[in-house]
């Protein structure tokens, strides 16, 4: 079994599980009292938020850079980033050190194309829906087309994430908006929608609505799995 290195703490909510999921199907596929061999950063979420919304993305790098290479120098075999905005500097990480990153954009586009979908709604962060560097790796590596909601359906799902979820704060009524801005996703031809934020699957889950969701935590994490035992 590989040693798996976890970037975590952004959130620490969603970190707990990805821990939780690796160990599960760990167990699952080789039964006993078997689970993972992971390594585990947990960075301060606070200063990276901050960072964030300063844009000071070189900053963010630098500090991504690093806490891979700790994982690395502890013996993590490869890396993962539990969080999907952060995939934004994913490239330069990966330059930056001797062993494989596992993309969650990548393994999420591989269950969409085993479902034969191929136009996606995207549910994020601001950065994550906004921005090129996911939707752009969907396009063009996977020919996966992807819609984002309408910016006043941005903004609410944004504040979600950043002042409920990542607080562990999981609310009925916030619920009910995520679905609506889901049906409207649907109404724009969306076949599927993707859970682009490791907190949000907290909120929402497959039951809640009719079309294919895809939870980014469990699909990365299982996928962690899968990669440390081949």
């Amino acid at each position: 079994m590989k040693t798996i290195g976890l970037i975590g703490g952004m959130s620490w909510e969603s970190s707990s599980e990805y821990y939780r999921i690796i160990n599960e199907t760990v167990k699952e596929r080789l039964g006993g009292l078997h689970s993972a061999k992971c390594i585990v950063y947990s960075a301060d979420f606070e200063e990276i938020e901050n960072l964030q919304h300063q844009g000071r993305w070189e900053e963010l790098t630098e500090l991504m850079i690093n806490f891979a290479q700790k994982l690395e120098g502890a013996g993590a075999d490869f890396i993962v980033i539990c969080t999907n905005t952060m995939h934004k500097m994913a490239g330069e990480v990966e330059n930056n050190i001797n062993i494989p990153l596992l993309h969650i954009a990548d393994a999420t586009a591989e269950r969409i194309i085993e479902m034969g979908l191929r136009k996606l709604g995207l549910l994020g962060t601001n950065f994550t829906m906004e921005e090129d560097f996911y939707k752009k790796r969907l396009k063009e590596k996977y020919n996966i087309d992807v819609i984002i909601p309408p910016e006043n359906h941005r903004r609410i799902i944004d504040d979600v994430i950043y002042n409920e979820l990542c607080l562990g704060i999981v609310a009925q009524s916030s619920k009910e908006k995520f679905v609506e801005v889901i049906t409207r996703l649907i109404s724009n031809g969306a076949d599927g929608v993707i859970l682009g934020c490791t907190e949000i699957p907290l909120l929402i889950s497959q039951g809640d609505v009719e079309i294919p969701l895809f939870d980014t935590t469990s699909i990365h994490a299982k996928s962690a799995v899968e990669f440390a035992l081949s």
